[in-house]
């Protein structure tokens, strides 16, 4: 019997999240709506610009935040990550432990160094831009995977920026090699168009022959397939993998469960904030398809859980809001 629903591994970061108007970007040389890998002394600049009064901080990186994600709706997940002995580190601890999430690490085992940050910049159309410094992150490698909590895994979820880093892109090549030796499913997200547009090469060293089930939005479909249609992308997917979810923004999501595509229908909300949109998709669909539910009721409770993050600032719903969306799911 598993003991853990999902095991993720990711770039675990101390989530910033601010915001911003969009005269901001062109004044500070920032590429609005991706993600962009910076060094330390160039987050420092931004943060400086920002106002970090009106911040709020929380432990992240994608893939956490889709772990958290799982444990809130009643799974169970375990996270393995790299953050150093600091006070983010034990800030990250801290946060990821009150969320229920399993890890290796204890504050005192943890190495030197510096842990990793993200600066999230909303605007008021909702949408999100991240600068990155990684920090120690950047030396997450197949050293500090651990293979017991795979082999007690329904599955495991692979975070596509790991692709950015030689150690890091080995450490999902062995993740990947570990489930597949002991039967457990893997899902992949290709996390954002950039990381999918420069790191073709590296994505495909980790799907190999495929996937169980990708999770991207259009765009990645699209760049990854080199299809110029939704219809054309979708098509291409099923050559990479058996199952995938491709998430439409406003328009919903499409979803193939394997043998049939299912479009699930949005729900009417007014989005302050896109961020964590994708990862609260992809934990709210991981716990409903490890829960008895069907590929189109996971994905219901996906884009539902995804709209109620969108309509509030930070990537993450509390506790009793989930709880919430599967009552309201339900009702």
């Amino acid at each position: 019997m598993a003991n853990y629903d999902v095991f993720g591994i990711g770039n675990a970061l101390v989530d910033v999240v601010t915001e911003v108007d969009h005269d901001f970007f062109s004044a500070n040389e920032v590429e609005k709506g991706v993600m962009t890998l910076v060094d330390e002394k160039r987050q420092h600049q931004l943060m400086k610009a920002i106002d970090m009064k009106r911040s709020k901080m929380s432990c992240g990186g994608s893939a956490g935040n889709t772990m958290i994600a799982v444990n809130q709706f009643g799974g169970k997940s375990f996270y393995s990550f790299l953050v150093a002995k600091d006070e983010l580190g034990k800030f990250f601890l801290e946060d990821l432990k009150r969320n229920g999430v399993d890890a290796r690490w204890s504050y005192d085992q943890l190495p030197e160094g510096i842990t990793g940050k993200c600066l999230v910049m909303t605007t008021p159309d909702a949408d999100r831009t991240l600068n990155t410094f990684l920090g120690i992150s950047s030396f997450l490698s197949p050293e500090h995977i651990d293979e017991e909590a795979i082999r007690k895994s329904l599955y495991i979820y692979l975070e596509g920026y790991l692709v950015a880093s030689p150690k890091g892109l080995e450490a999902l090549k062995e993740a990947k090699k570990i489930a597949e030796k002991n039967k457990v499913a893997t899902s992949l997200t290709l996390s954002d168009p950039n990381m999918v547009k420069y790191f073709s090469r590296q994505f495909e060293d980790v799907i190999g022959a495929s996937v169980d089930l990708l999770f991207c939005n259009e765009e990645e479909a699209l760049t990854i397939t080199g299809a110029d249609s939704l219809a054309s992308a979708r098509e291409g997917l099923r050559k990479i993998a058996k199952r995938f979810a491709i998430t439409l923004g406003a328009n919903g999501a499409l979803i193939f469960d394997g043998d049939t595509f299912i479009a699930i229908e949005p729900y009417a909300v007014r989005a302050l904030d896109t961020n964590g949109a994708g990862d609260m998709f992809a934990g709210a669909f991981l716990y409903g398809i490890t829960h008895g539910h069907s590929y189109a009721e996971a994905g219901k409770l996906a884009s539902l859980a995804s709209s109620r993050v969108v309509s509030q600032f930070g990537p993450r719903l509390e506790p009793v809001q989930a709880k919430k969306v599967l009552a309201d799911l339900i009702a």
